[in-house]
């Protein structure tokens, strides 16, 4: 037992350090948005529709990347996934054009967060350790991703100031390679096919035809959809305010800071309460916060405020969701099942940032924006609300 242990906690420490990289340097893109635009002339739809794309990118590799960790083992995923998350990042910092932009930011960096985040990390996590400790681990695992965005937003903003937003990007190329020596902490290896076990075909029909699943991945959309918004247009949004542009980056830093709190404590909740009912209420209070924040006065108490608040539901989603659907399902197929909720995730994630941009450009305000994200959530809680956490017949007679 002390020997498992050891593994399972060798394997969370590895998958905690990759997701703080992966995901701590990616929360900052939102950082850039008005060093880049000033220095092109470009108007924000131009960077915004770049990290939109990003966002889709990830979401159309996710499902390939998870199938790949499923049958092949994560390790393989994550070095390549790891590699062009940092070619990415090296050639963003050299672009000049929307064209070159949307290759590096876009394409290379999101098929790079696609092998090193959520979806295949949290897979190895869910096969290595024991179904009753799964969603705990889970949520620690998605607040170390959280740990990083509020270390490495301060860092990201201080690199920009001091070496300029190209340098800063090279900065974090090198910083994003260091998730390639990690892999060797993982240890996950493929689960051993038995004979008459599910072939992949049987797993997506057999998700698909399930109701629980679309409905977990239509919430997980408006998910998307509110937190790039938010991470990408927020900064810009508190400076129209006329809020210093450090304002912007604290908050991002709050988010990250409190998420930490918020992610575990979904983990550790969902061990004992109803995940979807959890999620209902989670999408219920973002719909509150936003429209306080809305409602109140735009200051620099208020928007730290809105930080913290939104810190503590802001990826509490991730452990509930994946956990449901490995208690839906069985983790054998748990990365790629976990892709395809988090595809549409991402769908959202890519209306949500490029979206933000339009509207402003077109109506110089983000308020269209807040409102149908108010909506939304709204949407999703009424989503997740009839989502029942049963395993599939086929788990029940495995188990009988």
């Amino acid at each position: 037992m002390t020997s498992l242990w050891r593994t399972s906690g060798w394997v969370l420490l590895g998958a905690a350090l990759i997701l703080a990289l992966s995901l701590g340097v990616r929360h900052g893109f939102g950082l850039f948005l008005a060093p880049m635009s000033t220095d092109f002339g470009w108007g924000r739809e131009v960077f915004a529709f770049a990290i939109a794309l990003q966002n889709l990118i990830w979401g159309l590799a996710q499902p390939f990347a998870g199938a790949l960790a499923d049958r092949l083992g994560a390790a393989r995923v994550v070095i390549v996934g790891g590699i062009l998350y940092a070619l990415g990042l090296v050639l963003m910092g050299m672009a000049d054009s929307l064209w070159s932009l949307s290759l590096s930011a876009g394409l290379l960096i999101g098929i790079g967060l696609s092998g090193t985040s959520f979806s295949v990390i949290l897979g190895v996590v869910g096969r290595a350790v024991a179904p009753q400790q799964r969603s705990l681990a889970m949520g620690i695992a998605s607040a170390a991703g959280s740990l990083g965005q509020f270390v490495m937003l301060p860092g990201t903003l201080g690199l920009i100031q001091w070496l300029g937003w190209s340098a800063a990007l090279l900065v974090l190329g090198l910083l994003v390679a260091l998730i390639v020596p990690l892999v060797s902490m993982l240890r996950d290896r493929p689960l051993p096919r038995l004979d008459g076990e599910q072939t992949l075909g049987q797993a997506l029909r057999e998700a698909c035809s399930h109701s629980g699943f679309w409905l977990l991945a239509l919430g997980f959309f408006v998910c998307g959809f509110q937190v790039v918004f938010i991470g990408v247009h927020l900064p810009a949004y508190l400076v129209d305010q006329h809020l210093p542009a450090s304002t912007g980056t604290t908050v991002l830093a709050l988010v990250g800071l409190f998420n930490i709190v918020g992610t575990y404590t979904a983990g550790w909740l969902g061990g004992r309460l109803s995940k979807p009912r959890l999620l209902t209420s989670l999408y219920l209070l973002r719909a509150v916060v936003i429209g306080l924040f809305l409602l109140a006065p735009v200051t620099t108490f208020s928007a730290y405020l809105f930080g913290i608040a939104m810190g503590l539901l802001w990826l509490s989603t991730v452990p509930l969701t994946n956990g449901t659907v490995a208690t839906v399902f069985g983790v054998r197929n748990l990365s790629m099942l976990g892709g395809i909720v988090f595809l549409l995730h991402q769908l959202g994630a890519f209306l949500g940032g490029w979206m933000g941009g339009v509207v402003y450009d077109r109506t110089g305000s983000y308020d269209v924006v807040w409102q149908i994200s108010i909506l939304l959530s709204v949407l999703a809680a009424a989503l997740n609300w009839p989502v029942r956490e049963r395993p599939v017949a086929r788990l029940q007679e495995a188990a009988a």
